[in-house]
């Protein structure tokens, strides 16, 4: 979520208003590969999850697409996390493999450890305070991840995670069977009712801006470039040899487990950098939960700074836009050669398709980092020209800009909200001053980055 649009009528935003009004590529996919012979294995990295990870299974038991393997990593957790999933699985017939670390070593090892060590055709990653909210979101990320070859993750829409919608899940006959034999388990965080307060402000924050980005944002990313720069890392499907080989094997050498701060964004670059797609899908949701708004600072970070360090890493995917010209002469001459029958027509036709490896992109770049450079440059400048207009107490041009900004935002949103406009033409107003304060605080994002890059020369960067 680190490339959200800080000025809602930003350059990204009219890539992605060109997207939606130019439209998806009409090439119809052949695939070569029956997506219902994949086999899935789910793996749930877990940290102190006890009150979240019955929620996570009840969902998964309901799942119409039944995986492989269900892998839960418990990274050194000091509660039942578990106890109650191994009691959960045995009581709901459902096999689980839990790997118990004595402590906590981080996410990204995890996931490179299951993507040699398993050999299933898509490992599933799913958080532990994460629930599929539709039956058929496995099936669905699946199903899509196999539409190309070029096609290396898949996720769903994602939102936060309720209270209301942790009631609805008490429904599932799974969780009502685990509930009877732990009726001390509790599905609620126990915490007090301040802390349910700052959870429900961040909730709110979130479900707007998840919202815009999710159902308008990347929706017109999706049509322009058939990719996202990379994908929600709570529910996601990658393909397991593509994670292995382009991620994995190919950056440990260099980086280790030092990826960025959050693996998920790093991971989306190298996808995008080898000629792979991430897409998005908006007809299947999952829910996480959110943290209290003390902690959104620190959960920012996470996600602005690993977005610079990506940046850092995947530079020659930012200056794709300068290789525009030279991509454009050759993709002319392709078509060219092909109507003159001077090139193979493809047996399996796929939609967005581009040449592997990290040498075309050297020399041509890729369309999906206009993307990245657009949003790299409303990450640094925008919070810039604020703080200026700030420090030359320059007020009336500050205040006619939040206000046109806001109008503008409000506008888009109420638009992309059908069914639903009054309660998010509320709750946009609502998050307006959340939404400024996170924007001021990302100076200090890009402040620790730049002394990193440049001051400490500090590269070892992982959450």
């Amino acid at each position: 979520m680190a490339t959200t649009p800080y000025f809602i009528l930003s350059p990204n935003t009219v890539l992605s208003i060109i997207g939606l009004i130019h439209g998806p590529d009409k090439t119809v996919p052949n695939p070569e590969e029956d997506w219902r012979n994949a086999t899935v294995d789910v793996v749930i990295p877990a940290f102190n999850e006890e009150s979240n990870i019955p929620l996570c299974l009840a969902a998964l038991a309901r799942q119409t697409r039944k995986p492989t393997r269900i892998i839960l990593i418990d990274d050194g957790s000091q509660d039942r996390t578990v106890e109650y999933a191994q009691t959960f699985c045995a009581l709901n017939g459902m096999e689980l493999v839990a790997i118990k670390r004595a402590q906590s070593i981080g996410k990204t090892p995890t996931l490179k450890r299951q993507s040699r060590e398993f050999d299933s055709d898509v490992e599933f990653i799913l958080d532990g305070d994460t629930v599929l909210e539709s039956e058929n979101y496995i099936d669905r990320v699946v199903e899509e991840l196999y539409h190309g070859a070029g096609i290396a993750s898949a996720c769903g829409t994602v939102l936060p995670l309720r209270d209301s919608d942790r009631r609805e899940l008490l429904k599932a006959p799974a969780l009502q069977t685990f509930l009877e034999a732990h009726p001390e388990a509790s599905i609620y965080p126990r915490v007090g009712w301040f802390h349910h307060l700052q959870r429900g402000i961040t909730d709110m924050y979130r479900d707007v801006l998840y919202f815009f980005l999710q159902r308008f944002v990347y929706v017109g990313q999706m049509a322009f470039f058939g990719s996202i720069l990379n994908p929600v890392g709570c529910a996601v499907a990658y393909r397991r040899s593509v994670l292995k080989t382009i991620v994995f094997d190919r950056y440990e050498p260099i980086l280790g487990d030092d990826l960025t701060n959050s693996e998920d964004i790093f991971i989306g670059f190298a996808m995008n950098d080898n000629g792979y797609r991430n897409i998005q899908l908006t007809d299947v949701c999952a829910r996480s939960q959110e943290p209290e708004v003390g902690r959104v600072p620190g959960q920012i970070y996470l996600w602005s700074s690993s977005f610079l360090q990506s940046c850092y890493y995947f530079d020659e995917l930012m200056r794709s836009p300068f290789k525009a010209p030279k991509r454009w002469r050759r993709e002319k001459q392709e078509q060219a050669e092909l109507a003159a029958g001077l090139a193979d027509k493809r047996i399996h036709r796929e939609q967005y398709r581009q040449p592997f490896g990290i040498d075309y992109t050297l020399k041509y770049g890729r369309p999906i980092g206009w993307v990245l450079f657009m949003s790299a440059f409303e990450k640094v400048a925008f919070p810039t020209a604020l703080l200026i207009m700030f420090l030359l107490q320059l007020w009336e041009p500050l205040a006619i800009t939040l206000i046109a900004e806001t109008a503008v935002a409000t506008t888009i949103l109420v638009t992309v909200a059908k069914g639903q406009r009054l309660k998010y033409f509320f709750k946009g107003l609502l998050i307006t001053p959340l939404r400024y304060a996170v924007l001021l605080f990302d100076l200090i994002t890009i402040g620790r980055f730049a002394a990193d890059l440049w001051i400490f020369r500090n590269r070892k960067w992982r959450k």
